[in-house]
């Protein structure tokens, strides 16, 4: 499985990207290795405020729906509408082109609570 190191990670198989104020959000390469094909997603609102741990987005692989949880809480500011046409890029490109959202946190600190990548690999191993 790919584990980026530069990336932190949610024990419910989430991930983050600090880029200056803003988080980009997405599922990890396990998550979507254990989804298989993804065929739909629905990706919270521009605006909406998302808690930690809390649903913010959802799913839909041949195999069921499942519910993306918000590795830390804040606004979201921008949503991958790419993902409303090309849902599989969430299989295809997980940690580049198949990113769900983008974010302003609330809670920086929070980041903190979140796994290392070394966290994550032995979470999954």
């Amino acid at each position: 499985m790919n584990v980026p190191a530069d990336l932190r990670y949610a024990k419910t198989h989430e991930w983050i990207r600090s880029e200056g104020a803003t988080i980009t959000v997405g599922i990890t390469d396990h998550a979507q290795a254990e989804l298989t094909d993804i065929v739909y997603v629905e990706p919270p609102k521009v605006g909406a405020e998302v808690q930690a741990g809390a649903t913010s987005a959802v799913v839909e692989s041949v195999k069921a729906a499942s519910d993306i949880y918000s590795p830390i809480s804040g606004i979201v500011t921008k949503v991958n509408e790419e993902l409303v046409s090309q849902p599989a890029l969430l299989n295809t490109d997980p940690f580049g082109q198949g990113w769900i959202y983008k974010m302003t946190p609330s809670a920086p600190a929070e980041i903190e609570t979140l796994l290392t990548p070394e966290a994550y690999t032995a979470q999954i191993s």
